[in-house]
């Protein structure tokens, strides 16, 4: 018997049903936010990473007032200075501030560890939820497919991709996103698995609700500490393999201020000129480190044992 053909009694009964566990279910996870924020807050090596990741986000916003000079210009007459008073970290081959390159560089890495996670955030999470909550061929299908992309090795992947789509800023954050997205499906589909069968899920389904309700009122709350967990930590690999196909030749061309292809520069002059290779170098350790530091944190922070 359908619920449009049911009883008011039973109607009611369903819709009691749906809005108590509702509530105890936003309850739960409200909570679990709580204790996670207190958790991370305590945690002296999060906060440290939580510390260089929001300073990254402020030299970003304000690298115009943070530079010291022009990035883009170049003056011949002051190549390869090394660091003084004038110029903090020296200038490159073709005479611009390495600081002021660096400042702006983070812009671009933000730029594609940003770009990255928006676009691979809801394609994980909607292949995985959806093979997950359907299951049958469909899960079987998707599943493969993820398999096939986590059977190579990111950066490998990524330089296929980048290759066949050419050298390019934009064509390097979707080579990185195709080389990102199977973690996150499958972690969505892990979650989705433990609650597929869940009465609030049921009291969903009764009352008519279609897929994309329940993936966003009761899938969505689930999955999203995991998967905010698991991007964060994702967030290092992805600056890793951008800097990588910088320095390649395959990633920012010039003259945009990437560190991976900064590093690439000072190659030639590593003897003469070594603020060129290493000041972007520790910019690159330090950033996917501090990620890796946040992402280990607010996986105990997030950790359901905590509540």
């Amino acid at each position: 018997m359908t619920l449009e053909t049911a009883s008011p009694q039973k109607q009611s009964l369903h819709q009691w049903l749906l809005d108590d566990d509702f509530k105890s279910k936003k309850q739960a996870i409200l909570h679990r936010w709580y204790v996670g924020l207190l958790v991370l807050l305590e945690n002296p090596v999060a906060a440290i990473g939580l510390v260089i990741v929001i300073a990254l986000l402020l030299i970003a916003a304000f690298a115009p007032l943070l530079a010291t000079h022009n990035p883009y210009l170049q003056d011949l007459s002051t190549t390869l200075l090394p660091p003084s008073s004038e110029y903090w970290l020296g200038t490159d081959e073709l005479g611009r501030d390495v600081f002021s390159r660096l400042i702006y560089g983070a812009r671009t890495t933000l730029y594609i560890t940003v770009l990255v996670t928006v676009i691979v955030a809801p394609v994980g999470f909607l292949i995985g939820a959806i093979s997950g909550y359907v299951g049958g061929v469909l899960d079987v299908v998707l599943m493969r497919l993820t398999d096939i992309f986590l059977a190579f090795p990111p950066l490998v992947l990524a330089l296929a991709f980048s290759a066949s789509l050419g050298p390019g800023l934009e064509n390097a954050v979707f080579a990185i996103a195709l080389t990102v997205w199977p973690p996150i499906a499958r972690l969505a589909r892990a979650e989705t698995l433990t609650v597929r069968n869940a009465d609030y899920v049921a009291a969903a389904e009764l009352q008519g609700a279609r897929l994309p309700r329940i993936l966003w009122r009761h899938l969505v709350p689930v999955c999203l500490p995991s998967i905010i967990v698991r991007l964060t930590l994702n967030m290092s690999s992805v600056i890793l393999t951008a800097a990588g196909l910088g320095f390649l030749g395959l990633g920012a061309q010039p003259p945009i201020a990437e560190w991976g292809s900064m590093a690439a520069a000072g190659r030639q002059y590593l003897l003469d000129a070594w603020w060129m290779t290493t000041f972007p170098g520790i910019a690159i350790l330090m950033v996917s480190l501090a990620f890796n530091l946040l992402g280990d944190g607010l996986r105990d922070a997030l950790d359901p044992r905590n509540g």
